[in-house]
């Protein structure tokens, strides 16, 4: 494995390019692919089978693409087909329930965390039963907040349809005085403000994507595979289906220009 060789992120749709913007932001050298199931989104109301089936194609076709390290963005493949990639996959695979529960375990001081994220994640409890794992004695609340996908899309940070749906969605959250919000959607992170304003400043918000990327730079520290190239990272970026909105909703993601989408058919995954 060479050091230049790229990190792969894969998401059912585009929320993980606020993966992308993290990773790209901590180590702005490291060649990146990513890859959104854009076809066949969202994974959140799928069955488990399903995901774990969807999640092994993802990871496939970015190992094929010679990636040094896999990072599931989506926290519902994350929260049911993650250990079934670390076993088929010859690469590290990082996802964002381990390392987000981890910083939430961290942050807290009244132990009582909250988690956000969509119905396949709060079902499965994944970030409570991985909290509870290190500390039982922590207290977790979790809620699903499935409008907020659609609103980060339309790119409504700061309409007040937003503000609305977030006081109906977190209300109970100030009633049950967590400290810690754990955003287990990637798409969350770009409504941190207006969560941020409902919960108010006593409520550390989790972005599991800033906490994989220290997971991140564990495994390129350890494995010697840490571009050390000076120049800055190429980025490539396959859909499984590519609408005609996508480049407007990812550089609103990146906060840059994105050039370099590719489509790839269903055909190339199965």
């Amino acid at each position: 494995m060479n050091r230049t060789n790229p990190i792969g992120i894969f998401d059912s749709g585009i929320g993980g390019l606020t993966v992308v913007k993290r990773i790209s932001s901590f180590f702005p050298n490291e060649n990146i692919i990513y890859f959104g199931d854009t076809a066949r989104v969202p994974y959140g109301n799928k069955s488990n089978d399903t995901v774990i089936e969807y999640a092994l194609q993802d990871a496939n076709f970015l190992f094929k693409k010679n990636v040094k390290l896999i990072i599931v963005a989506c926290n519902t493949a994350s929260s049911v087909a993650i250990d079934v990639l670390k076993e088929k996959f010859q690469v590290p695979v990082i996802g964002m329930i381990e390392p987000g529960a981890q910083l939430a375990i961290d942050t807290t001081n009244n132990k009582r965390i909250g988690v956000i994220g969509t119905y396949a994640t709060i079902g499965n409890h994944a970030y409570s039963s991985e909290i509870k794992k290190h500390n039982p004695k922590i207290e977790v609340f979790e809620k699903p907040c499935p409008l907020f996908v659609p609103l980060a899309e339309e790119g409504w940070m700061d309409h007040p349809s937003t503000k609305l749906i977030a006081e109906e969605y977190l209300n109970d959250f100030i009633n049950w005085d967590i400290d810690t919000l754990i955003l287990g959607c990637t798409h969350y992170p770009l409504l941190s403000a207006v969560i941020e304003e409902v919960m108010g400043d006593k409520v550390t918000l989790i972005d599991s994507g800033t906490a994989a990327a220290s997971v991140v730079e564990d495994h390129l520290n350890g494995r010697g595979l840490r571009n050390t190239s000076v120049q800055q990272g190429q980025y490539e970026y396959y859909l499984s289906d590519l609408s005609g909105k996508f480049k407007d909703v990812a550089e609103r993601f990146l906060g840059r220009t994105v050039g370099n989408i590719n489509k790839v058919d269903l055909e190339q995954l199965i």
